[in-house]
């Protein structure tokens, strides 16, 4: 991922929010038959303090052979909060249309976890996605007995990957006016685009209040769809 550094994100809270908010990756790899793709979930590490981008989970067999699970370089991927964004919404200026996004490459070699590591793990990633459902059923629970469970974990390999290398970007219309910020996460909120994350408003609120305030500028107000936008040139990315 190309940085720029107007949307470079280097915040360890705001990075390991958007781990926790966004755990399902893509794990990528350079094996002898080229490059491999996988999807799994992960957690940051529960023994890494407020900096830590430790994260933790595991690969089904025998997608740990495939990427050289512990040998090889791997890079994570987390993708957060995207959307299409459209060029109606900067105003009657000459403009085209992007796409705002966060996301997060996580790159270095992991570390296998033990039979017993990779249980905990396990055991966190289930109630880390039960516990929001209205009758949890949690890893050890029945049906599920001792020799299911162990038989589970055998067929997984755990790994703990602490990154040697962060690249994090949160574009999310920097380059623009306060005006157009409001008038596109009014948009945004309003449902308008089919190809957006509706957590996405959310996200440039969070990101541009924190950019206003800074510079002692009110919080993005809320803007009705279809109000007028002030022009603003095209500046850097789009």
């Amino acid at each position: 991922m190309r940085q720029n550094p107007s949307f470079a994100m280097t915040d360890a809270a705001e990075l390991r929010r958007l781990i926790d908010e966004n755990p399902w990756v893509t794990i990528v790899s350079a094996g002898p038959d080229g490059l491999v793709a996988s999807h799994y979930a992960v957690l940051l590490d529960e023994e890494g303090d407020s900096g830590d981008l430790t994260i933790v989970g595991h690969v089904g067999k025998p997608d740990d052979a495939i990427h050289g699970l512990g040998e090889r370089e791997l890079l994570v991927v987390v993708q957060g909060p995207h959307g299409y964004i459209s060029p109606g919404w900067y105003g009657d200026v000459p403009s085209v249309p992007t796409w705002n996004f966060v996301s997060v490459h996580l790159t270095g070699v992991p570390e296998i976890l033990s039979p017993e590591e990779n249980l905990r793990v396990l055991d966190r990633l289930v109630a880390r996605f039960e516990r929001s459902l209205p009758q949890p059923r949690l890893m050890w629970q029945a049906p599920n007995d001792e020799e299911y469970v162990r038989r589970l974990e055998h067929g997984t390999v755990g790994f703990r990957l602490t990154p040697t290398k962060v690249i994090a970007k949160r574009k999310l219309s920097q380059n623009k006016s306060d005006e157009v910020v409001d008038r596109v996460v009014a948009e945004l909120e309003a449902g308008v685009s089919p190809y957006a994350d509706p957590r996405l408003p959310a996200e440039m609120r969070r990101a541009h209040d924190a950019l206003r305030a800074a510079r002692g500028a009110a919080p993005l107000r809320a803007t009705p769809p279809g109000a007028g936008a002030t022009p603003h040139g095209e500046r850097g990315e789009r």
